[in-house]
């Protein structure tokens, strides 16, 4: 760790401010030089989180040894398959990848090699992982992190923003390098890579059961009827915010829906009672909202939402529920957490890089016969570990099945001795 003294506080990019990339032409020519650069080509994105629907980007940062640095602006420059075309075959260093690679394909450009610095830190055994606290513990730079959740939307960027968003990229090229370095002096780098395949060729996430059920405090709705309300006031905001393009919160918040469900407003006076609904933008959708409402209160019984929810989740059920319901399989999941733990601690990484919770739940529910290093590491491979986690953790995982059902056995047989035994 870079002790403060000797922290570096990056206030400019090296070759000062980049204009911003608004114009087919001057894409073009940044193309040509990014391809024309050396090395890894360092990549970010800055997207609206919080204040317009979707994921997508409203800035693109790059740069690369020999070309520079370059703000591409995806509203006014939206397909950037030259920029993919261009950069075939080199490999993108990102912090965090799965965040943005999704927001660059929409725009055409899909990495195929990837370095993901986050990624690379946690397998390292990096506690803090947010790129300005690795720029600062492996590099001494100190990275300004207030434009972090800007609403990246607005038009101009102000100086501020644009200079934020390039020095993202200015040394994340050097990270990568210090990176790459322990990951050789560890010998995990085949483990990163094997990681870094694995973002790349994740398919886009299926879209949520019931996303509505994660509305903020729906724990506190206890009726079928309530759930409802949550449910058609969900859909509508998100209709309304879909079409002006804002994030669903600034729409009608969570809260507000809630409380409309615990109290069942029947008309306009109740409803505006309840805080959130007397909002600027959410009044101007008041007839909407007592639609959604009055949708709800009129639906037959069996068409209410189940309590606990109706999506069936292939595999086992809640570990929480394991004592209950099988016995063993609970000492098979806690002999199983324990092995995996010891693990991460002695490669230094967190557990869960180690090898997927679920595939660790999978396991323990529905062991191979026999539980062999052999048989574990090739059910560990069809729950999605990747080839250096079941090498790693297969033989470990064996005996500790192995341990746990000898245990239970164990007890199964003194307590049927000490039934058989004679009364005194």
């Amino acid at each position: 760790m870079t002790p403060d003294s000797e922290v570096v506080a990056l206030l400019e990019p090296r070759e000062g401010l980049p204009p911003v990339t608004s114009t087919p032409r001057d894409l073009a020519a940044a193309v040509e030089r990014l391809a024309a650069g050396t090395g890894p080509v360092a990549v970010d994105a800055e997207r609206a989180s919080g204040y317009r629907y979707g994921q997508k980007a409203y800035l693109v940062q790059l740069r690369r040894a020999g070309a520079g640095t370059f703000l591409i602006d995806p509203i006014a420059c939206p397909d950037l398959s030259s920029l993919d075309e261009a950069l075939d075959g080199v490999e993108a260093v990102l912090h965090a990848a799965s965040q943005d690679l999704p927001c660059l394909a929409e725009l055409g450009y899909r990495p195929r090699l990837v370095f993901d610095t986050e990624l690379a830190g946690r397998l390292l055994g990096y506690p803090r992982v947010a790129l300005g606290t690795m720029l600062e513990e492996v590099l001494g730079y100190r990275l300004a992190k207030e434009h972090s959740a800007a609403d990246w939307s607005v038009r101009p960027l102000s100086e501020e923003m644009l200079r934020y968003a390039a020095l993202d990229v200015e040394v994340l090229t050097d990270l990568r390098d210090a990176l790459a370095g322990e990951l050789t002096a560890q010998g995990k780098t085949e483990w990163a890579r094997q990681e870094f395949d694995a973002v790349v060729a994740a398919p886009p996430p299926q879209p949520r059961a019931d996303p509505w059920r994660r509305t903020s405090g729906i724990h506190k709705v206890r009726t079928r009827r309530g759930l409802a309300v949550v449910r058609e006031l969900w859909e509508t905001r998100d209709e309304i915010a879909r079409e002006a393009d804002l994030s669903p919160r600034r729409v009608l918040a969570d809260q507000a829906i809630v409380e409309a469900a615990r109290q069942l407003p029947g008309g306009r006076p109740q409803l505006d009672k309840i805080s959130g609904f007397a909002a600027r933008y959410a009044r101007r959708h008041t007839a909407q909202w007592l639609a959604a409402i009055r949708r709800a209160r009129e639906l037959a019984d069996s068409e209410l939402p189940d309590v606990t929810g109706a999506a069936v989740i292939a595999g086992p059920p809640p570990a929480h529920r394991w004592s209950e319901r099988d016995p063993a399989a609970a000492a098979r999941l806690a002999a199983a957490r324990e092995a995996i733990g010891a693990l991460a601690t002695e490669y230094r990484l967190p557990t869960e890089n180690l090898l997927p919770p679920d595939a660790v739940r999978r396991l323990s529910w529905e062991p191979p016969e026999p539980a062999t290093a052999a048989s574990v590491a090739e059910a560990l491979t069809g729950y999605g570990a990747r080839p250096w986690q079941a090498e790693l953790t297969a033989g470990p995982l064996a005996d500790a099945l192995r341990a746990a059902r000898a245990d239970i056995t164990g007890v199964g047989a003194t307590l049927d001795s000490d039934a058989a035994s004679p009364q005194e």
